[in-house]
């Protein structure tokens, strides 16, 4: 029989893991699916791994693993891959905004042949103007660098085995999970959802979170910043050849040059330009230090009596 794991990345959540744990429980069971549920508690400093443990002693297809630090949502999604014994696996929110009713659904295409299964948001639910503006610029930035849209996009899917492997194989640290999915292809299909109501706690994206995972996914999945670099370049050049031309058209006809004011503003252009580019340069200089680093993406210190195999320490499964 077929085995599905569900990963669950879940930082400071120690109110939603018994409600979450019962609830796919039950759906799971309910529609006759072998399963098992891996919690990833990402340096939480409240008792999520606690309850973690709680509902791993309750129901042995509960694991869990906790990171010695906080190394972020991503870091979280691929440790939960690491630790998956499923032929498929689904990622999705430990605070159930993305809705367990849709699984089922997902667990049948999978059945069908498809490999690669999209949760595709139809509604975000709830959101103050804040963050719904920030979260739109979020995606409009991200859906333009990558060239695929990402509006409605979410990290709630499916992935084969096979698909799996492929993205554990990938040698770079900084990984963006949302986008490499697109990227690894295989035959995918979607599914829409709305965005649930947490029961418990709040979001912790703020504007200038996402803004941040903006840049670091941006710089680590695409270089087109750095083409841009290149179009800010020629129009620099382009904007001081026209100047010149004017300049020497005035010089040549007598007329005295009265250039202060111009100097300066293409001093401060001239000058925002390079500075902006020099930004863009460093944080791509900043990835490449990273990688070649070659430190780990986590480093997990705990994980629950069930977990098999030599994991504490380990940011590779080793049996």
């Amino acid at each position: 029989m077929a085995l599905l794991s569900v990963v669950l990345p879940a930082y400071n959540e120690e109110q939603n893991i018994p409600n979450t744990a019962r609830v796919l429980t039950e759906l799971l069971e309910e529609n006759g699916i072998d399963y098992e549920l891996i919690f990833i508690s990402d340096g939480s400093r409240d008792n999520t791994f606690s309850e973690i443990q709680k509902a791993a002693a309750a129901n042995p297809k509960i694991k869990g693993a906790e990171f010695s630090r906080n190394f972020g949502k991503e870091a979280g999604i691929f440790a939960g891959l690491e630790l998956a014994a499923g032929d498929a696996v689904i990622v999705m929110d430990c605070d159930l905004q993305h809705p367990p009713q849709v699984i089922p659904e997902m667990w049948r295409l999978w059945q069908n042949g498809v490999e690669v299964v999209e949760g595709i948001k139809s509604s975000r639910g709830k959101e103050s103007l804040g963050y719904r503006l920030s979260a739109g610029l979020f995606y409009r930035i991200m859906s333009r660098l990558i060239k695929v849209d990402m509006s409605a996009s979410s990290d709630f899917k499916l992935l084969d085995r096979k698909v799996v492997n492929v993205l554990l194989g990938l040698p770079e640290r900084n990984t963006f999970f949302r986008a490499l999915s697109f990227w690894a292809g295989f035959r995918t299909e979607t599914v829409s959802y709305e965005v649930q109501e947490r029961q418990f706690g709040k979001s912790r994206w703020s504007f200038w979170s996402l803004m941040k995972y903006a840049v670091i996914n941006a710089t680590s999945f695409s270089t087109l910043p750095l083409q841009m670099v290149t179009v800010m370049g020629v129009v620099s050049i382009l904007f001081s050849i026209v100047l010149a031309i004017q300049t020497l058209a005035k010089f040549l006809m007598g007329n005295a040059v009265e250039g202060f004011t111009t100097v300066i503003l293409l001093i401060l252009i001239i000058g925002g330009f390079l500075m902006l580019s020099l930004g863009v340069i460093g944080h791509y200089i900043a990835r490449i230090y990273e990688e070649v680093k070659g430190r780990p993406k986590y480093i997990i210190s705990r994980v629950t009596e069930n977990v098999q195999g030599q994991v504490v320490g380990a940011w590779k499964r080793r049996e």
